[in-house]
């Protein structure tokens, strides 16, 4: 069968209920500049990261708001958000739904955009979720931005921390040859590769690591969050970092005080400092 699409990552979402400010401030002192509090027509709220062609959205509810969006309700705290990019045709659902795989319908929502003019615009989004049976105990979905340049604006695009995008999203799995199957119809055989202790998704920017426990453990250091005794879940990103090196990273972390364990090529910071999400950030 035909792949339906090449993957490319979109977004990563991390879960923070109503400790949005929390959140924001935690990041903030990983050297993220973090845009400001969006509200989405769907009843959530957010703040983004925005990198080259992805971003990191700390996604929440605002105080009163939570029953605007009760299938986050029962989301776990912490990475629960996989966004790859789709084609831009609304058909493109029919097609994931035709090579098998578990899909819901397409939505449309917006979120009014405060630039530093002081206009507000709306950016438009349509998106499209894969049922639950597949996205490794978190939400992976597509999303179609009509409005792109209402998110991924220069000004918004530095980080004190050198972060220039997603290099590795980290999911633990107990069986990953079974948590990535319904994928190799989605994306296609060649898109799927071997890795130590696991599988992965070999996207346009990055990857989608899908790894055993100790795998995990042996690349993301023992800041993981905790990991399911079955199943799946959602636990680690890591960040590529620019022509600094890791410097940039060391100068942001160490001026937010942020505990970090430094390894060859790479700096690791518990979950436990970052919402529940172990980080890594690559030279």
């Amino acid at each position: 069968m035909t792949a339906v699409l090449q993957p490319a990552i979109d977004h990563v979402v991390i879960n923070v209920g109503d400790r949005l400010d929390d959140a924001a401030g935690r990041y903030a002192r990983l050297g993220f500049q973090l845009t400001e509090r969006g509200h989405h027509s769907l009843g959530s709220s957010n703040n983004l990261a925005i990198f080259g062609t992805d971003y990191l959205e700390l996604l929440g509810f605002e105080p009163g708001r939570a029953a605007a969006r009760p299938e986050l309700l029962s989301m776990p705290a912490g990475l629960g958000g996989l966004v790859f990019k789709p084609p831009a045709d609304a058909g493109f659902r029919d097609r994931v739904a035709a090579a098998g795989l578990p899909v819901q319908e397409s939505r449309e929502f917006v979120r009014p955009v405060a630039l530093p003019d002081g206009t507000s615009p709306e950016a438009h989004f349509r998106v499209t979720h894969l049922g639950p049976e597949v996205t490794f105990g978190g939400r992976v979905f597509f999303c179609h931005h009509f409005t792109p340049e209402l998110v991924w604006r220069p000004e918004w695009q530095r980080h004190a921390n050198g972060v220039t995008g997603i290099a590795e999203f980290g999911i633990v799995s107990d069986d990953p040859a079974r948590a990535l199957a319904p994928y190799k119809a989605l994306f296609g055989e060649e898109a799927i590769r071997p890795v130590a202790g696991g599988l992965a998704i070999q996207a346009a920017q990055g990857a989608v690591l899908v790894l055993l426990p100790e795998a995990a453990r042996s690349h993301w250091g023992e800041g993981l969050p905790e990991l399911p005794a079955s199943g799946e879940r959602m636990v680690a990103l890591s960040f590529r970092t620019g022509g600094t090196g890791l410097d940039a990273a060391r100068a942001a972390l160490q001026s937010g005080g942020v505990p970090m364990l430094e390894k060859p090529g790479r700096i690791l910071v518990p979950a436990e400092e970052a919402c529940g999400v172990a980080l890594a950030f690559l030279g």
